[in-house]
């Protein structure tokens, strides 16, 4: 994978003196061209876009292969790749500019026009075009595929066939994304992850609001900028509740949907539950309330 120099700056999300790491693609011995001027790096270079070939790959914090992924690429997002090494290549999102490591193994360079999303928690690739055909593999919700029209049942995607029902148009979006959450209930709690098998509390509001068509950055903080303050604390369904470090959607008035570290899943339990909890460590737990 090649890395190439200089190209035009492109808008950042920082502070003056240090932008954020997260979101911004540094290190002392590399950056990103669009930060020359705004950081040191003994050289910059621009970044050459990829995207996932498999149904999904950590982005760790480290190059190691144990070390703490930070979020999860998901099949077909572009993962824009500015140096490589020890087959990890670096780089970040596309879609949210998030920065980590990735195995380069599972990056293609590709110039296929993404034409559909997967629309179900998990899509099953199948075989043939049959119900009853051999599993060939699985995509999560979110992931971007190139499909074509089959019969009224299935397209042809991903080396195989995708029922309908899992699958929608690139441009085609879901209206609740509460609807969507409810449907990651029981999914375990997993530090990084974005998909069916594991998601963390700011991924489950990444996915269920990129179902809807909003555009929404990875980290809790990130996403308290999302929308409107609610000054009244009077709840509404949809709403995002933000704690210290964490975040979930208001499932109704008084019940909030959130994958957390307490039970280690995805779960709809009283806010003032949540609340109870967090009072012997914080005097205010609730730290702000967005409305989109």
């Amino acid at each position: 994978m090649p890395t190439a120099t200089k190209t035009a700056k492109i808008g950042l999300t920082s502070s003056p003196e240090r932008p954020d790491p997260r979101i911004n693609a540094w290190r002392d011995d590399l950056a990103d061209t669009a930060l020359e001027g705004v950081v040191d790096a003994s050289r910059f270079a621009r970044p050459v876009r990829y995207r996932l070939s498999a149904p999904q790959a950590p982005i760790r914090k480290a190059p190691e292969a144990d070390a703490v992924a930070v979020s999860e690429l998901l099949s077909g997002e572009a993962f824009d790749v500015l140096d490589v090494s020890g087959g990890v290549a670096w780089g970040y999102s596309v879609h949210d500019r998030y920065v980590g490591y990735v195995d380069a193994a599972l990056l293609a360079e590709t110039v296929d026009t993404q034409t559909h999303r997967i629309s179900a928690p998990t899509a099953l690739v199948f075989a043939k075009a049959d119900i009853k055909s051999t599993v060939i593999g699985a995509l999560p919700m979110g992931a971007l595929t190139t499909a074509a029209a089959h019969d009224e049942k299935f397209v042809a995607a991903a080396g195989g066939y995708v029922h309908r029902r899992h699958i929608a148009a690139i441009d085609e979006y879901a209206a609740d994304p509460v609807v969507i959450a409810e449907m990651f209930l029981g999914t375990p709690y997993k530090w990084g992850g974005r998909t069916r098998g594991g998601l963390d509390c700011s991924g489950l509001v990444q996915i269920a609001l990129g179902a809807c068509g909003v555009d929404c950055p990875r980290d809790s903080d990130m996403q308290a900028a999302l929308g409107q303050e609610v000054e009244d604390r009077r709840y509404r369904r949809g709403d995002l509740v933000f704690f210290p470090g964490h975040v979930g959607f208001m499932f109704d008035e008084t019940r909030l949907l959130h994958a957390n570290a307490f039970f280690m899943s995805t779960v709809i339990e009283p806010l003032d539950d949540v609340v109870g909890r967090l009072l012997p460590q914080y005097d205010a737990p609730v730290t702000a309330v967005r409305r989109l």
